[in-house]
């Protein structure tokens, strides 16, 4: 069987990597469709050997839509999600805006793919934030056998993560710094070029940012309720790929054998932890791959039953795009569709 699949934001960086991903997977479609803003009405992108013309949303019916893969952000999931609803299609959604919701699941495949099952009722599946999606896949089977109790996480994020225009910012930023001592933000509070912005999001009352309380809360709705998290989102200038420096404590002590036989037996993980021969994951070549990469394993002498670990990860593909795509398997292995 073949389906009918929508892409919102498809011009954009996380919609352009989902239609790239479609193909490399060879997802069963039957007819697609690239929808996006009057910016990019009628611009042909290349999909299997043939041009695709993306499409107006505003004036797009989603009758006859399987599947509708959003990826344009919170206020066109929130102005345009119950029209492809009513209209019969689910939705995967990549913003934040259905993350809380009780009755949405938030689906990582490798970590809790039962979950999916209340998208029945619902007719949608929220993907959690890219930092969160590369922690949990290789923790998940580290709680399913020592139970995590707490986590601190410093993540060093791409600008990808921010979209293209963040990009840009960072490309031109760094040219024009070898002929000007400075160069004023447009897309970021501070420089980004050979700097480190410790924000990312918004700031709440409570001192964390929203990327921060994202990590903290998703980690609780996906992973379990009862564990501690406490995150630092960093900005570095780097154009894809995050990186985290990650430390748990468990509740249960553990060998570090068991732990790297663990780790080397995990679906979509890959273990780089070779430091004396400079074997450990970077975001350069991390970039364009779909494992999660876990380097520095050492255990922490300072906490009972502590690990510290280093995570890589392609945020635009195991972060956002490829997640999006494995859930839309989950959805027809489980016969939602």
């Amino acid at each position: 069987m073949k389906y009918n699949i929508a892409i919102v934001g498809g011009t954009g960086n996380v919609g352009r990597e989902i239609l790239s991903i479609l193909s490399e997977r060879k997802f069963p479609i039957n007819k697609i469709h690239l929808l996006a803003s009057e910016h990019s009405f009628g611009k042909k992108i290349s999909f299997e050997k043939q041009d695709v013309t993306v499409e107006l949303l505003n004036n797009f019916d989603f009758k006859n839509i399987d599947i509708a893969f959003f990826a344009a952000g919170s206020e066109i999931s929130k102005q345009f999600s119950e029209k492809a609803i009513k209209a019969g299609a689910y939705i995967i959604d990549s913003s934040s805006f259905f993350r809380t919701r009780n009755d949405v699941p938030l689906i990582i495949p490798e970590v809790n793919p039962d979950h999916i099952e209340m998208a029945r009722k619902s007719k949608i599946i929220a993907k959690p934030n890219c930092s969160t999606t590369q922690m949990l896949v290789p923790l998940k089977p580290l709680h399913d056998q020592y139970k995590i109790k707490r986590i601190v996480v410093s993540t060093y994020q791409a600008v990808s993560g921010k979209g293209k225009a963040a990009m840009d910012e960072l490309y031109h930023q760094t040219k024009k710094m070898f002929e000007v001592s400075s160069v004023p933000p447009k897309e970021f509070t501070k420089q980004i070029a050979f700097n480190c912005i410790p924000h990312i999001d918004v700031f709440m009352e409570n001192g964390y940012t929203k990327e921060e309380w994202k990590m903290i809360y998703e980690t609780k709705k996906i992973l379990d309720p009862e564990i501690e998290v406490s995150a630092t989102c960093v900005r570095v200038a780097v154009f894809n790929s995050h990186s985290e420096s990650v430390n748990v404590e468990f509740e249960k002590p553990f060998e570090m054998e068991d732990v790297i036989d663990i780790l080397s037996e995990a679906e979509s993980v890959e273990l780089l932890d070779r430091p004396f021969d400079n074997m450990y994951a970077t975001p350069a070549e991390c970039n364009q791959t779909d494992s999660v990469f876990v380097s520095r394993l050492r255990r922490d002498n300072s906490v009972k039953n502590g690990l510290d670990m280093w995570i890589v990860a392609d945020n635009l593909r195991k972060g956002a795009a490829l997640n999006a795509v494995q859930i839309a398997e989950l959805m027809i292995e489980r016969k939602l569709i």
